[in-house]
């Protein structure tokens, strides 16, 4: 596995955005250490990690309002990190959206093309066809009072887009929305990121929204980069205990390889058993390891089937959850979670049941 900190993607041309040994602190606190990141012109990258993780941080000073304590920035190839923030060609979208409110939609939406000099035709062409974009035509007379959370979103978005950046930023812009608004302007704004080629750095702590949004997913802990990757790779592939336990829900046992078998190996479990486990390569008899198997990976059933990885447990509770079931086993040494399906059988609290699970859906963590 790469070092913690060597996650730069070789692109074949030059990337869009680099941040090369990125540090910063504040007096004696260190919010980021030692960050190289690469991002290719039109991706989707997400920056997912809690609070005080460095994620906003970072997006501070690629926005340029934040300068780095030592490391470099990159555009296209050209440092920026010593620029003000208007001579990035960078849009900003902030969580609390930071519109005029003595200003109507259009007047805020065409004020960076006001800061730009451009002409009122062109600035009002310019902002006529954004505000089709996001669907907000009918209201370009409205000032933000008189405006849904939504529709401000919708706008914050438009002013980042009209001046034509070749990045826009995001951060945290759907945290305020409703679940229902939040999902349905996920979507909206991955459709324009497509329609539009952009290149978008996205700041969340919603790991739901980062795997339904995102190219890839830089997850962030303490000011470091636990691990990039796509979307699948992050949730079905976690590198590390922080990313397993960050990123969705799963089941961690511990336990060392006993020994290997072609491309599987059998770790012995802490609690005791064993579990058979695939795509194991690299490790070495002895070692210790975490295994993460998600919950919704896990079968129950009266029989044992075939094959390794079966155990018998009791059924805790079970947990109505709309689209699926979520259900507390034990099997007298450890717990685990199992999502099933909504329509599935629904075990009596104490029932005796049958778990099992594929070696190809364990995944090994070193420690």
């Amino acid at each position: 596995m790469p070092g913690r900190d060597s996650y730069r993607t070789v692109f074949p041309v030059q990337p869009r955005i680099r941040f090369h040994c990125v540090s910063k602190s504040f007096g004696s606190l260190s919010v980021i250490d030692d960050l190289s990141l690469d991002i290719a012109a039109g991706e989707f990258v997400s920056l997912l990690g809690p609070s005080g993780s460095g994620k906003t941080t970072i997006l501070m000073i690629l926005a340029g309002f934040e300068a780095p304590t030592s490391g470099e920035v990159l555009l296209d190839g050209r440092r920026i990190d010593h620029l003000p923030p208007y001579r990035r060609d960078m849009g900003v979208v902030f969580q609390d959206y930071a519109l005029f409110p003595h200003m109507t939609v259009a007047e805020n939406i065409a004020f960076p093309l006001k800061m730009r000099g451009i002409g009122r035709a062109e600035a009002a062409a310019k902002v006529a066809r954004v505000l089709d974009m996001v669907q907000m035509g009918s209201m370009r007379d409205r000032r933000p009072s008189q405006l849904s959370g939504g529709q401000k979103q919708r706008v914050a978005l438009a002013r980042a887009l009209v001046f034509e950046p070749s990045v826009v930023l995001m951060d945290e812009p759907l945290a305020a929305l409703d679940k229902q608004l939040r999902e349905q302007m996920q979507l909206d704004i991955r459709d324009l990121h497509r329609r539009l080629g952009l290149t978008v750095v996205f700041v969340t702590h919603d790991q739901s929204e980062a795997l339904t949004m995102s190219d890839r997913i830089a997850v962030f802990n303490r000011g470091r980069v636990e691990q990039i990757g796509t979307p699948r790779e992050i949730y079905d592939r976690p590198a590390t205990r922080f990313v397993a336990d960050f990123i969705g829900e799963t089941n961690l046992v511990e336990g060392v390889v006993r020994d290997r078998d072609g491309g599987c190996a059998v770790v012995g479990l802490a609690r005791g058993g064993s579990l058979s486990v695939a795509a194991a390569n690299g490790l070495a008899a002895g070692q210790r390891v975490l295994v993460s198997i998600r919950p919704e990976r896990i079968a129950l059933g009266r029989e044992r089937p075939a094959g390794p990885n079966t155990l018998r447990a009791r059924i805790v509770d079970t947990v109505y959850q709309g689209d699926h079931l979520r259900v507390l086993l034990d099997d007298g040494a450890f717990g685990f979670v199992v999502r099933m399906d909504r329509r599935a059988t629904e075990w009596p609290e104490g029932a005796e049941v049958v778990a099992s699970v594929d070696p190809a859906d364990c995944w090994v963590i070193p420690l």
